[in-house]
């Protein structure tokens, strides 16, 4: 029998509530309440208690009180090449999909040269980090050739690397891992959180690069069929503490975890994951969340099209910095980043003392 500990009672600022708050994963996020959710011997949720920040480390048994020292715990500086990049306040990581079939701009970035400069405009408006992918994963796609996808990444990887910018590389495959590695990329970002290929885990740890692992459930051909759980929020939860366990023994030092909006999950799993999203610093890991243009935005907008859903984009990557999450990837970088700035104005503001 485990409780897992999920924040909540946010508060503007610690002011006036000293011993009553905590602060989430070092950042600009302070909780004045958790619940608690207990689960059975079969990690089923048997009861959840809302109790105040005050007083929390006397309920505490060992496993719970490694939980909260990730909560509370600073996040160190994401180091990518021989850029730093500061973990507490949310980040933009730009998307690029170099793809003729990705959901949003299949297309778009075809071109090596087009790509390449999409990238620095992504940068010049404010992105911390670029993720180059060359395999679409949206519901239904298939998978492509590694010799394909090699060919779509390597070039632009290794122009926006050489540029100074922070590179990652978004792909399931061990050999286009090593090529965009070798490329001058900086970071793996794994949907399959290094299940799909067997080598993946070796190229990472040997490479000594960070790596984000995602939660999805099936693979993109099947897994919008029928997505289903027990309890998603802590299946979830459970299934990245495996992944994290498992990748950290095999060597990989640094480790962000994704918990897949829209990687087999329906519209009220993604919704209860974005509203549980503060849960997932008890892993220890930054928390990275891509809900930018997805699908979930036009089924509670009236089926907006993928490039009609900005605001609802704007609006998750605002929820998942109230969240505390650390890097945040969408599509449309300079309208995030200026909401991002405004958040974090809004914050500064609250976090200044009054005399």
């Amino acid at each position: 029998m485990r409780t897992l500990i999920r924040p909540t009672g946010f508060v503007d600022s610690p002011f006036g509530h000293d011993g009553k708050i905590a602060r989430l994963a070092g950042g600009l996020n302070w909780f004045s309440a958790v619940e608690l959710i207990h689960l059975d011997s079969t990690n089923m949720r048997s009861g959840v208690e809302l109790v105040p920040v005050s007083g929390i480390e006397e309920r505490c048994d060992e496993d719970m009180a490694a939980q909260w020292a990730a909560l509370t715990g600073n996040r160190a500086p994401l180091k990518l090449g021989e850029r730093s990049i500061p973990m507490d306040q949310p980040q933009v990581m730009g998307i690029i999909n170099t793809t003729p079939d990705s959901f949003s701009d299949g297309g778009k970035h075809e071109d090596a040269d087009v790509a390449a400069m999409g990238g620095a405009d992504m940068a010049m408006g404010g992105a911390a980090i670029l993720d180059v992918g060359g395999e679409s994963t949206r519901p239904g796609a298939r998978t492509v050739w590694e010799g394909d996808e090699i060919a779509r990444v390597q070039p632009v990887v290794e122009r926006l690397a050489t540029g100074g910018n922070a590179v990652s590389i978004d792909t399931r495959k061990a050999q286009v891992m090593e090529a965009a590695l070798a490329a001058g990329a900086h970071l793996v970002n794994d949907v399959s959180a290094l299940t799909f290929d067997d080598r993946s885990v070796e190229v990472v740890a040997n490479a000594g690069v960070p790596v984000v692992l995602m939660h999805a459930q099936g693979d993109p051909q099947t897994m919008q069929e029928n997505p289903s759980y027990d309890d998603v929020l802590v299946d979830v939860w459970l299934w990245l503490e495996d992944r994290v366990k498992a990748v950290r023994a095999a060597g990989v030092e640094t480790i962000i975890v994704d918990p897949g909006i829209g990687f087999g999950k329906s519209v009220a799993h993604n919704l209860e994951l974005l509203n549980g999203l503060a849960m997932f610093h008890s892993l220890g890991c930054p928390v990275l969340l891509g809900a930018s243009r997805k699908r979930m935005i036009g089924a509670l907008s009236g089926e907006a099209d993928a490039d009609q859903r900005l605001g609802g984009s704007i609006a998750l990557a605002v929820k998942a910095a109230e969240q505390g999450a650390q890097i945040i990837r969408v599509h449309d970088v300079p309208e995030s980043v200026q909401a991002l700035r405004v958040w974090r104005g809004l914050r500064d503001q609250a976090l200044t003392p009054k005399l």
